[in-house]
């Protein structure tokens, strides 16, 4: 465990460092805040340091493993109904945990005055990502082309978004940008790279890959069919 930290210690200040950087230099040359909300950004990116240090070593260390062998396993009962809903039951349990998620719907709940709550819209985008989730991983167990699967996606949301209110689009298109941070990410990725290694003649990165990239359309086009539906 302490091993796995010092290895993630070097890739945690590599990505925070840019961001405190940029900051510090508008601080003293742009800005020019107070010392004292200087000092609390200060803090602030110590205490993100340490917390994405403690989540990407908890990621290594517990989640990717945990991830393959539970795609394994399901590989093994060979029936898809259960894959499906734990594919479902995972994308959504991991996306209503997203950061990304919570502060985009928070941030809607705050400019809608309340006419759109946060939690219901974690619920909704987080659907939205159980669903394609599903999706992808039948693409996995039956092998069909992913070329196919995206086109019919993109061209259902390509519909939706000319169909839908005007509204409801940017938030759509927000929400799927938000969805693959990470927690959702590493345990898809993890299931569904377990699951291509039990099914015979499948290749980890034609079949284990690509799923982020659905999972990111089915909130949109969720939140279009919404808007569509609320009109």
């Amino acid at each position: 465990m302490l091993t796995l930290l010092k290895l993630k210690l070097p890739e945690t200040l590599k990505a925070v460092a840019p961001l405190i950087t940029v900051i510090t230099f508008l601080q003293f040359t742009v800005v020019g805040a107070s010392a004292d909300v200087f000092l609390q950004f200060l803090a602030g990116a110590a205490l993100v340091t340490v917390g994405l240090l403690l989540l990407l070593t908890g990621i290594d260390f517990g989640i990717l493993p945990m991830g393959r062998f539970i795609g394994g396993k399901l590989a093994e009962k060979n029936s898809i109904p259960l894959l499906l809903v734990v594919a479902f039951a995972l994308g959504f349990a991991t996306t209503a945990a997203e950061p990304d998620v919570l502060v985009l719907a928070g941030q809607v709940d705050e400019a809608s005055q309340g006419a759109l709550r946060q939690q219901p819209l974690v619920y909704l985008i987080s659907a939205g990502v159980g669903l394609s989730v599903a999706i992808a991983f039948y693409r996995v167990v039956r092998g069909f082309s992913m070329r196919a699967l995206l086109t019919v996606l993109l061209a259902l949301m390509i519909v939706s978004t000319f169909a839908a209110p005007a509204g409801w689009i940017p938030l759509a298109y927000d929400a799927g940008s938000v969805t693959t941070g990470a927690l959702t990410g590493p345990v898809v990725l993890a299931v569904a790279l377990g699951v291509s290694a039990v099914i015979a003649g499948r290749s980890a990165v034609n079949d284990g890959f690509g799923l982020l990239g659905i999972a990111s359309i089915g909130p949109i086009i969720l939140i279009l069919i919404i808007g569509l539906l609320a009109r």
